[in-house]
């Protein structure tokens, strides 16, 4: 990945990253609300399952366009709540979800080349505290190349989803489910909207069925899904302690 102009809704002023214009920039590292951190869900892909199934619950929600499905990370049960998020500002899981982790970099193209952009309205950015994105020299520090890792880790994820999805809708293993909890104060949340792999249809699939899918990649990534649902009471356990926290 090298360090092209690139815009969305949330990103403002995105643009390439460069070691003349963007030397001096230091990026903070703790976690927050004040950082854009405090979301409830993030994109996550097959290949990252392994290591988010043991703490977070990975679920399906229709794409923005409504025409497909996507896999996310849970952090929190409502819209804007992170659970993960400690007051110290370090992060309260072994792993991060790496759609998280690379926050303010994101993935661009030039022609067939990737490049990186950063997101310079980004408040984690400034020139004084953080990690350094650029050597004296001007060559890349270990962050940035821990981060252009982990954007080249996500982009040839991605790439993967389309097929594992269609694969799962191709044997209706996708299934609507809500999460419900009553929190000490008796207040009640409910979380719908989402979808997971239905358990049981994908063990009453045929041989030849659960083979093909091993061979295509998706069946250890449909099972990672599936166990990754026992992560779902801990949220729950995580938002009474914070709920708890605050009375």
């Amino acid at each position: 990945l090298s360090p092209r102009h690139h815009r969305t809704r949330t990103m403002p002023r995105t643009v390439l990253l460069n070691n003349v214009d963007h030397h001096d920039l230091r990026v903070v590292t703790r976690r927050g609300p004040e950082f854009g951190d405090d979301v409830m869900a993030v994109t996550t892909f097959p290949a990252e399952f392994r290591q988010l199934q043991a703490h977070h619950p990975i679920v399906f929600r229709k794409t923005p366009d409504g025409t497909g499905f996507e896999p996310v990370a849970l952090l929190g049960l409502q819209e804007g709540q992170n659970l993960f998020l400690r007051p110290d500002g370090r992060w309260d899981a072994p792993v991060m979800p790496l759609a998280l982790e690379r926050l303010p970099f994101y993935i661009g193209r030039d022609g067939d080349e990737l490049v990186v952009h950063v997101d310079l309205d980004s408040p984690r950015l400034n020139t004084t505290e953080g990690e350094p994105l650029f050597l004296p020299q001007g060559g890349s520090s270990d962050f940035l190349q821990r981060m252009n890792s982990v954007l080249l880790a996500i982009h040839q994820g991605l790439q993967t989803t389309p097929a594992f999805v269609a694969a799962l809708l191709a044997h209706d293993l996708l299934e609507p489910f809500t999460c419900e909890a009553t929190l000490g104060d008796g207040r009640h949340c409910a979380l719908s909207g989402h979808y997971a792999v239905h358990e049981d249809r994908l063990a009453a699939l045929d041989g030849a069925t659960l083979a093909q899918l091993s061979r295509a990649g998706h069946l250890q990534a449909a099972y990672m899904a599936v166990a990754s649902m026992s992560q779902l009471q801990a949220l729950v356990a995580r938002m009474e302690a914070a709920d708890a926290g605050r009375a």
